[in-house]
């Protein structure tokens, strides 16, 4: 269990918090649905799905992070949340994201910090959670991060190989914070803001299969390319 210095309720709870059922007013009477969670991330995010449509686990980096002990469960306990308080609860997880060990090099990457609302009513989680990954998307990417939405709904995005599947749901609504990585730029692809952000963060190396894609999105927001790409 870390604490951000400073900050006493801001904690933040690894696998092996939640499975030695610690003792902490953050989590009593939710550790079950906690370790749901874990389970979640550790089967469905770290295995295959048939409905992927491509090979591999659902998300490639969730294992790397378990395995590295920097997956980090945050919560919020409440049923009720107003938008201005999220955005600032998780600007609050964001910046202890930022700082957090390791804040360099490959391992740091791999961070993440999901940010679960065991409390929240479905209904009200769906368009909160929804609504709070769209208005900060831009800003988080500007600072080389990615926000995003899990709950039971499922978010309405599709995946990137099969459209038709959904693969944000969740058991416990949630946002999750972690490193961009230069695989994102399909979810970064549809706005000038996080495209930027992409380019410049990245500056042409990205995946090579990727980089007429690029090259295309940002001529379409007339954004420069890095040489890498133009002579790609």
């Amino acid at each position: 269990m870390l604490t951000r210095p400073g900050f006493p309720g801001q904690v933040l709870f690894d696998a092996a918090d939640l499975h030695a059922e610690l003792p902490h007013p953050l989590v009593a009477g939710v550790t079950g649905r906690l370790l749901e969670v874990l389970a979640w991330a550790q089967h469905y995010l770290c295995g295959p799905h048939p409905d992927l449509g491509r090979k591999g686990p659902v998300c490639p980096f969730v294992q790397g992070s378990l395995d590295r002990g920097v997956f980090y469960l945050a919560v919020h306990r409440g049923d009720t949340l107003d938008p201005d308080d999220l955005d600032a609860l998780l600007a609050g997880y964001r910046d202890w994201f930022t700082a957090l060990e390791p804040a360099h090099g490959p391992a740091a990457q791999f961070k993440t910090i999901l940010l679960t609302l065991p409390d929240l009513p479905d209904e009200i989680a769906r368009v909160q959670v929804d609504s709070a990954q769209a208005r900060l998307k831009a800003a988080y990417t500007e600072r080389g991060l990615m926000i995003g939405e899990f709950h039971d709904g499922p978010p309405a995005k599709g995946g990137l190989w099969n459209p038709d599947f959904r693969p944000l749901h969740s058991p416990v609504p949630l946002l999750a914070i972690r490193h961009m990585v230069p695989s994102d730029f399909p979810f970064l692809a549809d706005d000038p803001v996080t495209l930027g952000a992409y380019l410049s963060r990245f500056s042409g190396n990205g995946p090579v299969a990727l980089r007429r894609q690029v090259a295309a999105a940002a001529t379409r927001f007339g954004l420069d390319l890095p040489a890498q790409i133009q002579e790609a």
